[in-house]
């Protein structure tokens, strides 16, 4: 597969999302499209840095593929990251910032034929987007799809609203959102408890003791997340290359 060219990008909106976390809009003006598989993701190349491996940042996209030349990115601020406080101090609308993408191979498989799990902690929230959007839009045939959402607290949530429209009008997906460090009226604790519960209640449901129902995982977030998800979900039975991850930081 071709590397793609760095190209240059221009930053045509920003919204704040939450306390911590911006939407940046991005056109990249030398294309008639910017076309993506859903899940894929983009490297910024920043001024913070001499040395080039030094300055590039990668960020999912957000957004879903829609036939135009912008894309949104979702990102959030990391205490002391140089890339992250580049881009919240110095970009604005009409910003120019080089890039390169779409790159990755962490997408949709090409038939939908298992259930998904799509487990995330933060940001890690972008793919997941891009992915549910996409099917919804081509009414993709999918099985059983949940969204297992981490979060600290109720301000940390992103696309919360969103999310629940999309268990609305997207058959047989389910949001579900949980907190560790607050109480409310949604689900509590880690990530980890929801699919393990699901996973337990399918195999008890199957008429042979302990088959398991296919599936497969989709993990993105912060590496520690990720390390317990691989753990648990092959404890359940189920092998590796059921799998799939994107890692942050």
């Amino acid at each position: 597969m071709a590397v793609e060219p760095w190209r240059t990008g221009k930053v045509i909106r920003i919204v704040d999302e939450t306390y911590n976390t911006k939407r940046f809009w991005i056109q990249v003006p030398e294309l008639e499209r910017f076309d993506f598989k859903a899940g894929q993701f983009v490297t910024l190349d920043l001024p913070i840095h001499e040395q080039k491996n030094k300055r590039w940042r990668s960020y999912s996209i957000a957004s879903w593929p829609d036939g135009t030349n912008i894309f949104e990115l979702l990102i959030v601020l990391l205490e002391g990251g140089a890339g992250t406080t580049y881009l919240f101090n110095e970009m604005k609308e009409g910003s120019e910032l080089t890039l390169r993408g779409p790159q990755g191979v962490f997408v949709l498989p090409e038939t939908i034929d298992k259930d998904l799990f799509f487990i995330c902690t933060g940001t890690g929230i972008a793919p997941f987007r891009s992915m549910l959007n996409y099917i919804l839009l081509h009414n993709v045939p999918h099985q059983n799809m949940y969204l297992m959402f981490g979060c600290r607290t109720q301000k940390d949530l992103l696309y919360h609203d969103e999310m629940r429209s999309l268990q609305s009008n997207l058959d047989s997906f389910t949001y579900m959102p949980t907190l560790s460090r607050e109480d409310w009226d949604g689900r509590k604790g880690y990530v980890h408890s929801l699919y393990e519960e699901i996973c337990k209640q399918n195999t008890e449901a199957c008429e042979e003791m302990h088959d398991l129902k296919p599936a497969k995982f989709y993990l993105c977030g912060w590496k520690a997340m990720i390390d317990d998800a691989r753990k648990k979900i092959t404890a359940l039975g189920y092998d590796r290359k059921a799998i799939h991850l994107e890692l942050y930081g």
